[in-house]
């Protein structure tokens, strides 16, 4: 009797741990089935719409110019003697650039002192000579016409002795050097480029259609961001060109960088020019043109997704409107701050589809 209920007993421990391991090897398939499935569901790659910004903001390519650049050349000719500076050396003020030879002027001055002093010795002769009658009055107007010439002439020949010393006429950067020491230079033939860079621009091309929507410059802010500084510095308009480019038909906008030293910014360095104007469109949010969707009766629509856990959700058709304050974005209303939007592959979805979040490629080894 004992046997047959310790059988019993060992029967029904038998049946309750198959049904144990029955269930949860259920599970386990199930689990691994519904993982395959939150596998195999599409992906989309969403972008979370914030609090819009009641300024409109466009980023420009922007360079680094001097306020003027100007070929130096002497007023006269003569045998380059001295050419000290370099390419990309920095001068000072009235520091000297180059010196032609002197000689030939140096004589030009003192022949002009001798006839200035030969012409006033002759004046003072006819004058004493028309004092006491021995002499006409014209004798003397011509002595006087005579010296005064001759001190047009000396302060002629001092001036070019001058004029063969070039000298910088403001604080900049030789850019190039054009011809060579011990050249013959003819008057007005450039022989230095410099740059002043006593005040740094950047200069931006400004699309013909953002200029015209512009207006002013008063209600528009312009930053630039500079490999060479760590924050960012407000800029300011000094002047644009009152016509288009040829090819772009875009203005030229200069802009002025802060007093202050910038001894790494050069002319042709890059920078990056931020410019934000207050759009008037306040509640409107800025999306690509592809999570936007044309509907079949004309109207538009994005993909919002419906999160129900860290990756899966549901998507949810919603109608928007649309338009464009640059012509280069689409600005959208109807939808709410920290709505998640489907930006890529929105028109191959349907109404409550269940999706999951694009989370990147992998790699299978």
């Amino acid at each position: 009797m004992m046997m047959y209920k310790r059988q019993s007993f060992y029967l029904k421990v038998s049946k309750l741990s198959l049904l144990v391991v029955a269930l949860l090897v259920q599970l386990t398939v199930a689990f691994a089935q519904q993982t395959k499935d939150d596998n195999t569901l599409r992906p989309v790659k969403t972008m979370m719409i914030e609090a819009p910004s009641s300024f409109l903001a466009r980023e420009f390519f922007g360079k680094i110019a001097a306020r003027e650049t100007v070929d130096l050349s002497f007023d006269v000719g003569g045998r380059m003697e001295v050419f000290p500076v370099l390419e990309g050396q920095a001068v000072a003020k009235d520091g000297l650039i180059a010196r032609l030879d002197l000689a030939q002027y140096e004589r030009a001055v003192e022949q002009a002192e001798l006839s200035l002093d030969q012409a006033a010795r002759e004046l003072q002769r006819a004058q004493a000579l028309v004092s006491t009658n021995s002499a006409s009055r014209v004798r003397a107007q011509d002595a006087q016409t005579t010296r005064n010439l001759a001190d047009i002439q000396l302060r002629a020949a001092k001036e070019a002795l001058a004029d063969a010393q070039l000298t910088a006429p403001f604080d900049g950067i030789v850019a190039n050097r054009l011809v060579a020491t011990y050249t013959n230079i003819q008057p007005g033939q450039p022989i230095v480029r410099l740059h002043d860079m006593s005040e740094i621009r950047v200069e931006v091309d400004v699309p013909e259609r953002l200029f015209q929507q512009f207006g002013s410059f008063d209600d528009i802010s312009f930053t630039a961001e500079l490999p060479a500084l760590e924050s960012a510095v407000p800029l300011t308009v000094r002047e644009f060109t009152a016509e288009t480019g040829t090819i772009g038909q875009t203005y030229l906008v200069s802009l002025a960088l802060p007093a202050g030293k910038y001894p790494n910014l050069i002319p042709g360095a890059t920078a990056t020019v931020i410019a934000q104007v207050k759009n008037g469109v306040s509640e409107a949010h800025i999306l690509p043109a592809s999570a936007v969707i044309p509907q079949p009766d004309k109207s538009l629509a994005v993909m919002v997704f419906d999160p129900q856990d860290d990756t899966i959700g549901i998507i949810r058709k919603t109608r928007i409107e649309a338009g464009s304050y640059t012509g280069t974005d689409i600005r959208v209303t109807g939808l709410q701050n920290g709505s998640e939007v489907v930006i890529a592959g929105a028109h191959l979805l349907k109404d409550g589809q269940k999706v999951r979040r694009f989370s990147g490629f992998t790699v299978q080894e």
